[in-house]
């Protein structure tokens, strides 16, 4: 493959931000990956591992080589009488794993329907919606160590999953590149519609059963009329993370705001952010060329041209906000990228 140069990034985030690559290389196969940590080696400069560009915020031109992860495939490697593993390659649309699963009569991805982004990327983040999390369906993934260019197989103990958490965010962010993630899906349909308005939207539909082809209908649905198409209106889906407080802050909360909405995790209760947001009057406002979305507030979106800057300032605000109304602190579930963001191989 060849290295280009001088690549704008715009068609490869979905917020449509116009930063610069100075080098660019498409890794097709997991030998190209290794060629590519080579050439950054050669060349002297850092490494920016690229996916589909829906979770992250580019605030600086990268002086860098960005790598994009095209490595296709979804193959059956395994199966017993309730499950099936597939190996997908980093680089399949998650969206195109999802109907593939369904096409296979298999349950467990169809929670996870119309989620922007790659393969590959959806570990890192611990992809969730609507009850179901990545983690879940997940068995194994395979590797490149950049320091090192040595293979390695990572189990779901390793990946030490959270909420929208890996440890490839923490001890290991920027020193891996995966290449194919294997998933344990299910023969069996084990339905889950009691989270978000699927039970609703399913009854609206006449669907006669919760199957895994009527929920992902019903997810896609929901997910279309809430979320803007990045692909229109530049955006990264939801930009913060709900945060989890206390029991005691949570039942003080709900004296002074009784509608404010929890649920139990642990010892610690969930608050959706997109309330906290909508209460404090954020949605739907618009400043200049970026602005919260009119129909889903955790959504900040891009009206065209606008910087990676803008969009950070405008969640440092809403942050701020938030934390003086309701004594809340908002996680940005993004990633900002910057020149401090790439990694030395």
């Amino acid at each position: 493959m060849k290295i280009r140069e001088n690549i704008s990034l715009r068609a490869h985030n979905t917020f449509g931000i116009d930063k610069k690559a100075s080098l660019f290389f498409e890794a097709h196969r997991p030998e190209d990956v290794l060629e590519a940590i080579r050439q950054a080696n050669l060349l002297g400069k850092p490494l920016f591992v690229l996916g589909g560009g829906s979770n992250v915020l580019l605030v600086e031109d990268l002086d860098a080589l960005v790598l994009k992860i095209c490595i296709e495939g979804i193959e059956q490697i395994e199966e017993d009488a309730d499950s099936v593993l597939l190996k997908v390659g980093a680089g399949v649309i998650w969206q195109d794993l999802v109907v593939t699963s369904l096409q296979l009569g298999l349950s467990g991805l169809e929670n996870l329907s119309l989620i922007p982004g790659t393969v590959g990327a959806a570990p890192m983040q611990n992809i969730g919606a609507y009850g179901v999390e990545l983690q879940s369906v997940f068995d194994h993934l395979e590797a490149i160590e950049i320091a090192t260019k040595q293979s390695l197989t990572v189990d779901k103990a390793t990946c030490a999953f959270g909420y929208r958490d890996s440890i490839f965010k923490n001890e290991w962010k920027g020193r891996y590149v995966i290449t194919r993630v294997v998933f344990r899906l299910s023969k069996k349909q084990r339905p889950v519609t009691s989270y978000g308005d699927i039970e609703r939207t399913l009854a609206e539909m006449g669907a006669s059963s919760p199957s895994p082809e009527n929920i992902s209908k019903a997810v896609i649905k929901i997910r279309q009329q809430k979320l803007p198409d990045p692909k229109i209106l530049g955006n990264a889906g939801s930009f913060f993370k709900n945060p989890s407080i206390p029991q005691a802050q949570f039942s003080l909360l709900k004296e002074r705001y009784p509608k404010i909405p929890g649920f139990p995790s642990g010892p610690l209760v969930k608050v959706p952010a997109a309330w906290l947001i909508e209460q404090a009057g954020w949605k739907g406002k618009r400043f200049g060329r970026v602005g919260v979305h009119e129909n889903q507030p955790l959504v900040l979106v891009n009206y065209g041209e606008a910087e990676g800057s803008e969009i950070v300032a405008l969640s440092k605000k809403i942050q701020t906000d938030i934390r003086e109304k309701f004594g809340i602190s908002l996680e940005r579930e993004v990633n900002l990228v910057g020149r401090d963001d790439v990694a030395r191989p």
